[in-house]
């Protein structure tokens, strides 16, 4: 589990930035749909917790992790599963002053229902998970060819839409945009299954967030993340395919193109940071 991370942190390559979201969940069989089958439990304790960001130090300290203002940026994926939040948020800012790696910028995941404001728990920001807590039924629901099928089958454009008009929290919260979704790989017969998801339409999903972030956001963290890259099993990737070739990719770099200097109004406002994408994978 750990050879992908070394060897990035041993060769130097790639050479671009990247951060660590922390999947504090039990390691089971959700690949075939035995979620109750754990092969590994999540235990959570003060020892555990220093453990951890013990061995995030190398990572953290490494030339491209990105950082927001200055502060190594780790994400936690489900930070309801935590005991005491807050307590282990303590003990990582503790450990990390005291070695040198200095303040960190904490952020949670909104899924699965979790916390929305986290700086009630220590962290300093969100970060939102679509298709969690706004996913749009197709109505009507299509007629399924498999008579076993008892998932649910969403409207991609609808969701983005929604996604796109969400107001904005009074707590630090960065965007995210999917470029499609269809976990039957995963799920078999109790998939969610999202239509009419297209290049062009995540494409302009993705422009109307990177905009926003421009205007919002200050210099320093001025990020968008993209879930994902590379889930395959749940049809959710930037990578390319035989269906779109590099679309996905083209649609992505089209929409950062928009993310450049803007002029404020005064001449001292002028020199705003041209942000970047940060890119969920499930590597």
């Amino acid at each position: 589990m750990h050879r992908p991370l070394d060897e990035v942190l041993a060769s130097g390559e790639p050479n671009f930035p990247f951060c660590i979201c922390w999947a504090n969940e039990n390691w089971s069989r959700r690949w075939d749909g035995r979620e109750s089958d754990v092969l590994i439990a999540q235990e959570h304790s003060d020892t555990d917790d220093l453990a951890f960001v013990k061995q995030l130090e190398r990572l953290l300290l490494d030339r491209r992790y990105i950082r927001i203002r200055g502060r190594p940026l780790l994400l936690v994926y489900r930070i309801e599963l935590l005991p005491d939040p807050a307590r282990t948020a303590e003990i990582w800012r503790e450990y990390c002053r005291n070695s040198g790696i200095g303040e960190l910028f904490l952020a949670s995941v909104q899924s699965f229902g979790s916390v929305n404001d986290p700086t009630r728990f220590g962290f300093d920001a969100a970060v939102e998970f679509p298709p969690h807590e706004r996913a749009v039924l197709l109505e009507p629901q299509p007629r399924m060819c498999n008579s076993n099928f008892t998932g649910v089958v969403y409207d991609y454009r609808a969701t983005a839409e929604k996604f796109m008009r969400r107001p904005l929290p009074p707590y630090a919260f960065f965007r995210t945009v999917m470029p499609s979704w269809d976990n039957t790989a995963r799920r078999q017969n109790k998939s969610d299954i999202f239509v009419n998801s297209t290049p062009e339409a995540y494409g302009r999903w993705l422009a109307h967030l990177v905009e926003q972030t421009r205007w919002l956001r200050a210099p320093g963290e001025r990020v968008v993340f993209v879930n994902a890259w590379n889930e395959w099993a749940e049809g959710n990737h930037l990578e390319p395919d035989q269906r779109h070739g590099h679309d996905y990719l083209e649609a992505t770099r089209h929409a950062l193109g928009a993310m450049r200097p803007v002029s404020l109004g005064h001449e001292s406002e002028r020199s705003a940071s041209s942000g970047g994408i940060a890119i969920l994978s499930d590597s």
